[in-house]
């Protein structure tokens, strides 16, 4: 790998909206170093290959903090300033708080917690010493409402919203940018993972994953600070849910997510 381009990283990118991220970028000029805990975080980067980009594949387990150490001694390994990082990895788990495994609750919180914001760190260390960089977070329209049968999920995100707006704050005289992109339900496979195809939730439509990423993307470079993304209907909710109850929001959540009888 060259030093001549500028350098991302993003995380979760074997599919969904990670690898529409990374195709932006790769789309856009930057070098890649893309990871997942699967294997076929090779083939996406055989695919991002394609646009033209050198793009180093990490298969590194995030829940961990072995993974996370993993991935980061990789990007440090190169030698290079890092310009970008789009924190997106994620799971989800439905079902009552009562019902599911703490194991897989457990899970939720490792990866969407303490795995963002553990990168989140260190990328923002790096970049401050240069004062110049650019980070997206992957949080979502459920971080603004009580997730009623998917609660340690929302709850994740809204830890990611509240830490990435209070960094923003922080960092407010700063060069480097931090972008917290919510997009709604979107058409991958994290539905199927977090066991909620028997629901309202996960038969309804949803948003394309290359829409998603395009519009964060575009948010990330300008250095917008949050932005609801995908279709109309998401974007619209993203603005009721500023002056909804909560109680009503988390009715309302329950009817999508709770399992069908």
């Amino acid at each position: 790998m060259t030093d001549t381009k500028p350098l991302a990283l993003v995380t979760g990118a074997s599919s969904g909206i990670g690898f529409e991220l990374a195709k932006q970028f790769a789309q856009h000029g930057f070098d890649l170093v893309i990871d997942a805990e699967d294997p076929t975080i090779d083939t996406a980067a055989a695919k991002l290959r394609a646009e033209g980009t050198e793009v180093i594949a990490v298969q590194a387990d995030l829940r961990t903090p072995e993974g996370i150490e993993q991935l980061w001694t990789r990007v440090q390994g190169l030698g290079r300033p890092l310009n970008a990082a789009a924190l997106n990895a994620g799971v989800g788990r439905g079902g009552a708080f009562v019902d599911t495994d703490w194991a897989d609750d457990l899970e939720v919180m490792q990866l969407n917690v303490v795995s963002t914001a553990a990168l989140l760190k260190l990328c923002l260390v790096e970049m401050t010493g240069r004062n110049e960089g650019r980070v997206l977070v992957t949080s979502s329209i459920a971080s603004t409402m009580p997730g009623a049968y998917q609660p340690v999920y929302n709850a994740s995100k809204s830890f990611v919203q509240s830490l990435t707006e209070a960094v923003q704050q922080e960092l407010k005289d700063s060069a480097v940018t931090i972008t917290a992109l919510m997009p709604g339900p979107t058409d991958t496979d994290f539905f199927s993972r977090a066991d909620l195809d028997d629901t309202a939730m996960g038969k309804g439509p949803k948003d394309d994953p290359a829409q998603v990423a395009a519009q964060g993307f575009e948010a990330m470079m300008s250095g917008e600070k949050k932005l609801t993304a995908g279709s109309l209907m998401t974007k619209a909710q993203g603005v009721a849910n500023k002056v909804l109850p909560d109680a009503l929001k988390s009715s309302a959540h329950e009817s999508m997510a709770k399992p069908r009888d």
